[in-house]
């Protein structure tokens, strides 16, 4: 199959890669400079999104915020202007709920198929091919491009129509923001308290406060290791999607507004390029007192 794939960053990399190593033909177009590995696989690198979309029967898009899919996909030599009736845009990106609808209407418009496919996982889950994908779109293109999805992750839902993908991320973003605050608040409590906060972690694990967020980011919280990862940056904009669509519904979302600020107090002080769970750096900033002193 020809595959398009645009976005080649911290997890638009690895997810390419596995389609390559797959067999299918791939084109690729990026930012940057294409990262070596994905050349050296014979991957095509294109000039430009619309060279891409031109060549390839779905077209993959990951980049960072909503108006870099809007660029993408309908500026200049983007893959609107390439893309033929019959072809499927595929975007991975973690983006507007509400935007992603008008852009699939857009697409669908030229009679090409849309799907809004954000994942789960983080560079691990990416490197790994372990991702949750949570797709919105017809049925009938999400079973066209399964196969794909089947290359890059393992936990892959149709969740409903266009948008529906994207709802299902920022719900997942919630839920992440507010377990990293509450691991990064229990570890400076235990810290300050005088208890090894990696013993306490370890003990965690093996009961009901055990989670995905603990075992991963509380170790980064215990070994200082804030290296993206996730950037505190992207968290922050997709909570601010949490909080406008909130408004939006007239829906209250107390603990997110403060996960966001409390990542928003990390941006402050110049940490909005740092793993996600450097959020426990506000916490600590506001107790005066490290989880474990920096290595």
């Amino acid at each position: 199959m020809n595959i398009g794939f645009i976005g080649l960053g911290i997890m638009g990399a690895p997810m390419a890669g596995h389609l390559r190593k797959a067999g299918h033909e791939l084109f690729v177009a990026t930012r940057g400079k294409a990262p070596a590995e994905l050349v050296a696989a014979g991957s095509t690198v294109c000039a430009s999104a619309k060279a891409v979309a031109e060549r390839a029967d779905i077209v993959f898009t990951m980049v960072p915020d909503t108006p870099d899919v809007a660029a993408v996909l309908f500026g200049d030599n983007g893959v609107a202007q390439g893309l033929s009736a019959g072809k499927t845009v595929v975007d991975m990106s973690s983006i507007s709920p509400i935007e992603t609808k008008a852009f699939a209407g857009r697409i669908n418009d030229l009679g090409c198929d849309y799907l809004d496919a954000p994942v789960s996982g983080g560079e691990v889950g990416a490197k790994a091919a372990s991702l949750t994908i949570m797709v919105g779109g017809p049925e009938a293109a999400f079973e066209r491009v399964r196969p794909l999805f089947e290359l890059m992750g393992k936990n892959i839902t149709l969740v409903g129509a266009n948008g529906d993908g994207q709802t299902t991320k920022v719900a997942n973003q919630i839920i992440v923001a507010l377990n990293i605050a509450a691991v990064g608040e229990a570890l400076v409590f235990a810290s300050k308290a005088g208890a090894d906060p990696a013993k306490v972690r370890q003990a965690l694990m093996g009961g009901f406060a055990a989670s995905r967020i603990l075992e991963v980011h509380g170790e980064r919280m215990v070994k200082r290791t804030f290296a993206p990862g996730f950037r505190i940056g992207l968290h922050q904009k997709d909570l601010a999607l949490a909080l406008t669509s909130a408004r939006t519904l007239g829906v209250a979302l107390p603990q997110t507004a403060g996960a966001a600020q409390l990542m928003q107090a990390c941006a402050a002080n110049g940490m909005q390029e740092l793993d996600h769970s450097a959020l426990v750096r506000s916490l600590e900033l506001m107790a005066n007192h490290q989880v474990m002193p920096d290595r």
